[in-house]
């Protein structure tokens, strides 16, 4: 036996390979660490993964592989005539994770329900006084400002509120932010002075309990035995190999070292499916990848400048060398399968020498100097944002503007971009529900600002719209209005859209059940490795 361990420490395997060859255990290479556990406070997916889908569950779900809302630990639910009051029935005998820091004293109830929508849509709650933190999904989808009364008749009925209608509640509540904690756990947290812990050590119902975590390494995850939902839970073992580089990860994954990868690069791709051990699977994205422009900062506070930046970019250069062949040119914030896209809206031409007069009658000078942020990881939405970032750079210098590349960490980097730190910045989104709302209403109204908001813009006269969209029954005014809020967006040019890129999933042939989301989501529920 020692001699077996010293062979296996001269051939240098890792910890994840060498974990790659035990029975029940799953590897994912994902591109970055999570920003934390506590999925409240955030709204990038690397949370949303590691948190969102692996530990915690929602009242309702995202039918897999689709947009179709199912009960998950809501068994049923009832909306008023009105829209205003939806009562939840939850499942009886669901059971919290036990795990080193915390044993549950007894099931989930209607207490765990009204703790977790209370906390982030009422400042004043107590554990917000223990453990400050924001909540920016819940204020960019309306639902703190929307929410009248959390309550219950009994532990396992919830009854929500709203003070106007909201169609869309029920795929908002299936999104990770909205995962249902214990309040037993939090209230130990706060009794022993460790609130904060909830974002280190979180406690859910989900599928896989945390066990170890090393920023930057690795995340790994145990089977919840006495998960309601069992017979989804295909592995004993869960492990995150936290890997930043898509050339890695595809060496990784060639080498058995993980089953399944985030985000390929484009010209991985012929390779990728070429290979024999491996299998493809492809979706149209549901994506936007867009330069975001601070429309509180000079000289970008002007649309003039924002107008001349957009057409001196050329898409079409950058499609070509940044997709490469993975994307497709974007008009407008959301893809055009969303129902409402406004399919008469269209960029401006690339047209260099007419940015440099728009330039010059904005006062703008030549040699002008700007920053230009650009994103450290992969994500759907753009496979190379320094090359992206490089392209724009030599554009925008045909035109007299001199812009400096920036970058950080990736959950610096959001947190800068979320203060408004930047002039111009690379980033994007993939859809978290099929409603034009989580595009417009997420990343553009004033209410988001501080939140998905990063070009802090803010338009009445596109909130307007939106806000109106967003509490109406009627699907036809809805239509109508997110046209015309898509419209007052083109005008105002908060962005430069770049492109909706195409989803290509790499996996082992090994790896079972795993469904492309429309979402861009990883959830390794129903997936096993034989």
């Amino acid at each position: 036996m020692l001699e077996l361990k010293k062979l296996t420490l001269a051939l240098g395997l890792s910890a994840v390979a060498m974990a790659s060859q035990a029975a029940g255990t799953l590897i994912f290479c994902s591109e970055g660490s999570p920003e934390g556990f506590d999925t409240a406070q955030y709204t990038g997916g690397n949370t949303f993964d590691a948190a969102g889908h692996a530990i915690f569950n929602r009242l309702t779900q995202f039918k897999k592989g689709g947009t179709e809302v199912q009960p998950s630990l809501a068994r049923e639910w009832t909306v008023s005539a009105d829209g205003l009051t939806y009562t939840f029935k939850l499942r009886k005998g669901v059971k919290f994770h036990t795990t080193d820091y915390f044993k549950p004293g007894r099931d989930m109830t209607a207490d765990d329900v009204i703790f977790t929508f209370e906390r982030m849509v009422n400042k004043d709650h107590p554990f917000n006084k223990a453990y400050p933190a924001q909540f920016p999904y819940a204020s960019d989808v309306g639902l703190e400002s929307n929410t009248e009364s959390v309550t219950k008749t009994d532990d396992l009925t919830v009854v929500i509120k709203l003070k106007q209608p909201d169609p869309d509640l029920l795929v908002k509540i299936a999104m990770p932010f909205a995962s249902i904690l214990s309040k037993e756990y939090t209230d130990k947290l706060v009794a022993e002075g460790k609130a904060s812990m909830i974002n280190q050590q979180p406690i859910g119902t989900g599928p896989f309990a945390l066990r170890r975590y090393e920023k930057d390494a690795q995340i790994r995850y145990v089977k919840h035995k006495d998960y309601w939902n069992a017979k989804d839970v295909l592995v004993d073992n869960l492990i995150f190999a936290i890997t930043t580089d898509a050339s890695v990860r595809f060496q990784k994954l060639k080498a058995g070292e993980c089953h399944i990868m985030s985000y390929p690069k484009p010209q991985d791709i012929a390779a990728m499916k070429a290979d024999p051990k491996l299998k493809m699977d492809t979706a149209p994205g549901f994506n936007i990848g867009y330069l975001s422009y601070n429309t509180e900062k000079a000289p970008l506070n002007k649309v003039e400048v924002r107008q001349a930046l957009d057409m001196a970019i050329n898409r079409k250069a950058i499609i070509d060398a940044v997709y490469q062949g993975q994307g497709q040119a974007a008009s407008n914030p959301f893809p055009a399968s969303l129902w409402s896209y406004n399919a008469k809206l269209k960029n401006a031409a690339f047209n260099p020498e007419k940015a440099k007069e728009l330039l010059k009658k904005a006062g703008v000078a030549e040699g002008t100097e700007i920053t230009l942020w650009a994103m450290p990881v992969q994500r759907p939405y753009n496979p190379n944002a320094k090359l992206m970032a490089e392209m724009i750079q030599a554009d925008w210098a045909k035109v007299g503007i001199k812009a400096k590349i920036t970058q950080y960490e990736w959950g610096e980097y959001l947190k800068r971009l979320k203060q408004g730190e930047h002039d111009t910045g690379l980033i994007g989104w993939t859809g978290d529900y099929a409603s034009p709302d989580n595009f417009l209403g997420v990343l553009l109204t004033c209410e988001a600002i501080g939140g998905s908001n990063y070009a802090r813009y803010c338009s009445k006269e596109f909130d307007g719209y939106v806000l109106k969209a967003r509490n109406s029954v009627n699907q036809k005014e809805r239509t109508e209005l997110y046209m015309k809020a898509q419209e007052v967006f083109k005008k105002d040019m908060p962005w430069s859209t770049i492109a909706h890129s195409t989803v290509n999933q790499p996996m082992r042939k090994e790896l079972n059940g795993f469904k492309i989301s429309p979402f861009g989501d990883y959830n390794f529920e129903g997936v096993s490795v034989k």
